[in-house]
């Protein structure tokens, strides 16, 4: 932290050799802006298509992250909002599965048979209430049945 003004400066990722030369140290700069202003458009392009639009904003916000303040305080902003979005995802998932546990009196994982394989959900019932045919049943009558 810098002791004046009490903000976090940057550290600059460039060569010491770069640093000890002022005109080179901006030119460097200019370089990682130009390099992240094209990975971020880059990445505006890529939303609307199928890929990975956002991260591909965020490597460039990272490259500029390296040189400028601003960049690091978006980072940091942006990581604590994802923190924040995992864990309230967890919570959310954590209290679904808890509730239609609760309201079906059943466990979330449904039970295996004795193969060791999970019954089929999506079956068709084995009668139906039409006679008690089951649909292999219907399909078998002949052309006399269905005049």
């Amino acid at each position: 932290m810098d002791t004046e003004s009490g903000k976090r400066r940057t550290v600059s990722r460039a060569p010491r050799f770069i640093k000890a030369s002022r005109p080179l140290h901006l030119s460097w700069r200019v370089g990682v802006f130009v390099v992240g202003l094209a990975v971020v458009v880059t990445g505006v392009i890529l939303l609307p298509l199928p890929g990975p639009g956002w991260v591909v904003i965020f490597g460039g916000m990272a490259i500029w992250a390296t040189e400028f303040s601003w960049a690091q305080a978006v980072m940091r902003y942006t990581r604590r909002k994802l923190r924040q979005g995992a864990e309230w995802a967890k919570r959310r998932r954590a209290e679904r599965s808890g509730r239609s546990e609760r309201e079906t009196g059943q466990q979330s994982t449904p039970p295996s048979d004795e193969a060791g394989t999970s019954p089929e959900p999506d079956q068709p019932p084995k009668s139906s209430p039409a006679g008690g045919q089951g649909p292999s049943d219907r399909s078998s009558s002949t052309s006399a049945d269905m005049r």
